[in-house]
């Protein structure tokens, strides 16, 4: 009896811990993947994205894990060797294969959106755009992923998925439930962020407004993301990106000296450009310069080839020559940004990403946790503008020469785009927050494209214990009768008196 009342517990204690054990060890992670590649005009960058497979309200729960810049310039520098721009991406792909699961390389999603460098190509040479797209397609068919497409995206997408990407990453679109959902619901729009994205050839702004009117249809997206729709504004500015701007102000330049040779008062190709530190010299190819879109309308005959520049590092002077690329003049609509775009009123807070805060941060003027006040703002770029070219050449000797020369012209042009072109006033400068990284993800429109995208991919189930709940606790409930009887019966058996003990022998 000992023997088998021994044997009974035993039994019945393995089987509850390994019921128990079964039932609770960690669940496997169904962990889904995606890539996307950003085409900008200077370079391109590959991101890699992972998601929970059960979804979120039909919105996967994204997070960036890996980052990888491509060597050499972006697609559109390619023109005039369109082979080589698909398989410049080879280094990137191969770093993306290590990082996702070989078992579900087939089921990667990768996608490439070019955008406003290839947008200013195709208006230049439709032919060499096709044949570039064409050659990154072949690399991304090649690759063992889900190849989805590699397109020109509009300045609309863009913007949208720019201003996805930064709520996203600062929580603006979190779903509470109970009493808590209430009140999130009775939140006002502007709780959503702003997002202004400056990379190299446009310009994007985009928020939501509680005063966006029906007139201009063309700059509003709606969109539905964790069960909430949201109409926004936005609109991109082609040409008005920091290196297009740039492009766009030395022709005018160069139009003044036109009609300087045409009065009589010009005598050499020598030009002073206050956008540049003084002691600053650039050479210029004029035949070069007029076959960009951004600056073919001004066009003009000049009687030497090559343009001298020479900087005289007046930021004054650079912010008046600036401010004429923005026509104020014409507004058809009852409020507008320039060059006759309707623009809502400003609202809420707005992240400004990209090279609004590469510009910004390599000033110092990202570093602290609050933003800084605009004149503190414009007295350091309007200082660092007055060093000497020699100066700040020894002082940032690790930068290449062509980024670090342009500096004071971008920190000027986005004070400029800000203040002239949106009209942000030092009563609401404090709205704008510089954003690199939010978290452990770039700011940007990648992420936005992906979390979209998601809407599209299937939710699978999550998934579950071996038991149900049900189950787990009525194989608990009787494992443990089994147990508790078999203790009862030994002490019965063992603690009764003897005379029992004796008729039960």
């Amino acid at each position: 009896i000992v023997v088998i009342l021994g044997f009974l517990s035993t039994l019945a204690v393995i089987a509850l811990i390994a019921v128990a054990v079964t039932q609770n060890q960690p669940l496997p992670k169904n962990i889904k993947y995606g890539i996307v590649l950003d085409a900008g005009s200077s370079h391109t960058n590959l991101y890699v994205y992972e998601w929970p497979a059960e979804k979120e309200n039909d919105t996967g729960v994204v997070k960036q894990v890996e980052v990888c810049k491509v060597e050499g310039p972006g697609i559109s520098g390619y023109s005039h060797a369109t082979e080589k721009a698909g398989p410049s991406l080879a280094q990137c792909l191969q770093q993306a294969k290590e990082v996702i699961p070989s078992a579900q390389h087939k089921e990667t999603p990768v996608y490439l959106g070019a955008t406003a460098g290839m947008r200013l190509l195709r208006l230049q040479n439709e032919s060499a755009a096709d044949k570039v797209l064409s050659s990154v397609g072949n690399t991304l068919r090649s690759a063992p992923f889900n190849f989805q497409g590699a397109r020109i995206i509009t300045g609309q997408e863009e913007g949208a998925y720019g201003w996805i990407t930064i709520n996203y990453l600062l929580g603006n679109f979190k779903q509470v439930s109970g009493w808590k959902k209430l009140l999130h619901s009775l939140k006002s729009l502007s709780e959503t962020s702003g997002a202004l994205d400056l990379g190299g050839a446009s310009t994007q702004i985009t928020f939501v407004s509680k005063d966006l009117t029906s007139e201009s249809p063309e700059n509003q997206l709606y969109f539905r993301l964790y069960g909430k729709d949201y109409q926004v504004y936005t609109h991109s500015f082609l040409c008005y990106g920091k290196d297009q701007a740039l492009q766009q102000k030395l022709a005018r330049d160069l139009q003044a000296i036109w009609i300087g040779f045409y009065f009589q008062t010009v005598e050499n190709s020598s030009l002073p450009d206050p956008c540049f530190h003084k002691g600053y010299e650039r050479t210029i190819n004029i035949s070069d310069f007029f076959k960009n879109p951004c600056t073919s309308d001004k066009k003009k005959q000049l009687p030497f080839s090559q343009l001298y520049i020479k900087g005289e590092g007046d930021y004054q002077k650079c912010r008046e020559n600036i401010q004429k690329l923005f026509d104020k003049s014409n507004c058809p609509y009852s409020s507008c940004s320039f060059n006759g775009i309707y623009l809502p009123p400003l609202q809420g807070d707005f992240g400004a990403f990209s090279a609004f805060y590469f510009v910004m941060n390599f000033l110092n003027l990202t570093s602290e946790p609050n933003p800084l006040a605009l004149n503190k703002v414009i007295s350091t770029i309007e200082s660092f503008c007055a060093r000497p070219w020699q100066e700040v050449k020894t002082a940032y000797h690790h930068i290449k020469e062509k980024y670090l020369s342009e500096y004071c012209f971008s920190g000027a042009y986005i004070l400029s785009l800000l203040e002239n072109g949106y009209e942000f006033t030092e009563d609401n400068w404090q709205m704008i927050h510089f954003l690199g990284k939010i978290g452990s993800s770039d700011a940007g429109w990648t992420l936005g494209y992906m979390l979209n995208l998601t809407n599209m991919i299937p939710a699978e189930e999550p998934a579950g214990p071996p038991l149900s709940h049900g189950s787990y606790v009525g194989l608990m409930v009787l494992c443990s009768l089994v147990l508790v009887s078999v203790l009862l019966f030994a002490w019965l058996l063992f603690h009764k008196p003897k005379c029992l003990q004796k008729g039960i022998v």
